[in-house]
């Protein structure tokens, strides 16, 4: 599938001593997400290599489908690196993005530059996100303005943080009303596409940096065990206070820690 994206060429080195050619950094969104979700990021990153914010599958301006699981968009990112020609790759991954992050690598020993996963682990996960499903369901054909549709939504999901993210995936239609960019029913009815996803003996040799949010519930004590069992040449940094989007509530210790691994990957 040819995925939509935005790039974010590197600057230009002048003045930075750590900046080198050649590496080029893909950042992978979470369910729900889209390449706007990593605008800030991706500008600051892309001052260490070319930046390249994906839209997954059924996200953003990427194409729709049917078919939706962590395999089928890994498969999507190796078509993507393959027909961008791109080497020295860094993945940078969050929740779902993570897991296809993850199992790019796993299925591609040897390929990356190295691999940065936001909050997740390489494991199953439950799907529980059955609130966020129902709200994007709500009619909003003939809504008159943003905040209309976040009343209908709040109806159903009162988080208005969980809100607001989704509604970076709204768009106005030319006519009036509002349609959602994500394909809402496609994503519905792929409710097993956290599980069975990796295999007992997979490993991986790849540097790697894991940032988890303190207070998140995505991340447990076993799962830290797990990612240094399965990702050998792995660290784990934690932010304190955080959940499972520190990359937004956390953004500026979040880009520090991953500006000082990519010094590290790319000295």
């Amino acid at each position: 599938m040819k995925l939509a994206y935005k790039l974010y060429p590197k600057e230009s080195s002048s003045g930075n001593p750590n900046s080198k050619d050649g590496i080029n950094i893909l950042i992978l969104h979470g369910l729900f997400g889209s390449s706007k979700n990593w605008v800030s990021i991706a500008k600051k990153l892309s001052l260490y290599g070319d930046v390249y914010t994906i839209d997954l599958r059924n996200h953003g301006d990427s194409p729709h489908s049917e078919e939706h699981s962590i395999s089928l968009m890994a498969e999507d990112i190796d078509e993507f690196i393959q027909d961008h020609s791109l080497q020295n790759t860094i993945l940078l991954g969050h929740s779902m993005g993570g897991l296809v992050s993850m199992l790019y690598d796993l299925l591609h020993p040897g390929l990356l530059k190295a691999l940065i996963i936001q909050d997740i682990s390489p494991r199953p996960y439950p799907f529980a996100y059955d609130k966020e499903i129902q709200s994007m369901r709500i009619p909003i054909d003939h809504a008159n303005t943003r905040a209309e549709v976040d009343g209908f939504m709040s109806e159903v999901l009162p988080d208005a943080f969980i809100r607001q993210f989704l509604q970076m995936s709204l768009e106005r239609k030319p006519e009036g009303g509002y349609f959602w960019k994500l394909n809402v029913e496609g994503l519905s009815k792929a409710r097993h596409m956290f599980e069975n996803v990796f295999l007992p003996h997979m490993s991986s040799g790849t540097k790697s940096l894991f940032i988890v949010g303190g207070d998140s519930t995505y991340i447990t004590d076993s799962d830290r065990e797990l990612i240094r069992s399965v990702f050998l040449n792995s660290e784990i940094e934690t932010l304190a206070g955080g959940g499972h989007y520190i990359h937004y509530t956390h953004a500026s210790q979040f880009l520090d820690r991953i500006e000082r691994f990519i010094k590290g990957v790319i000295a």
